[in-house]
């Protein structure tokens, strides 16, 4: 019988994450957003991080949660303002593991509890498949420019609690 994968856990951000998160960010553009983005496209992406100080400040200011496999970072999502998903990278070891989801699941439980209805994200065209699957809706296409790269995202999403019938305003 096969040995069962730890399990991941979750924690909140402190600032000496700052330099793992800025990596996981890093490789997980350059290692699974390769059919979706041209290597310029994925090198203004990971540009974010080249000032770490920022960076950290960007993960500070907002409700930032870390994945940890055996107590090592291995994902992180930060929700800005009270229902936008603002990041969701996963280092690419981790993939499939169900770290992704842990965090979208946290994210939308702590959401909730803020009182939000809805939760949005500007997914890249590597995650939409992801958030479609959480019952996110593709709201519209979106070009954003960094460093003079053009990348396309889909806003996306999700009426959050048990309460809403299909159909129903929110």
């Amino acid at each position: 019988m096969g040995q069962a994968l730890p399990k991941p856990a979750l924690r909140p951000f402190l600032a000496e994450d700052t330099p793992v998160l800025a990596a996981i960010f890093a490789a997980s553009i350059e290692e699974l957003t390769g059919d979706d983005y041209s290597e310029a496209q994925q090198e203004a992406w990971a540009s974010a991080v080249e000032d770490e100080e920022k960076f950290g400040k960007r993960l500070a200011a907002e409700l930032t949660l870390v994945a940890t496999l055996q107590n090592s970072p291995v994902g992180f999502a930060a929700l800005k303002g009270p229902d936008h998903i603002d990041m969701l990278y996963v280092h690419p070891g981790a993939v499939g593991q169900g770290v992704a989801a842990m965090l979208c699941d946290a994210l939308e439980k702590l959401a909730g509890a803020r009182g939000a209805t809805k939760l949005t994200v500007d997914a890249s065209d590597n995650a939409t498949e992801f958030f479609l699957k959480r019952g996110y809706v593709a709201m519209q296409r979106n070009t954003v420019t960094i460093n003079g790269e053009w990348l396309a995202n889909t806003t996306m999403q999700k009426t959050l609690g048990d309460n809403a019938a299909p159909g129903a305003p929110s």
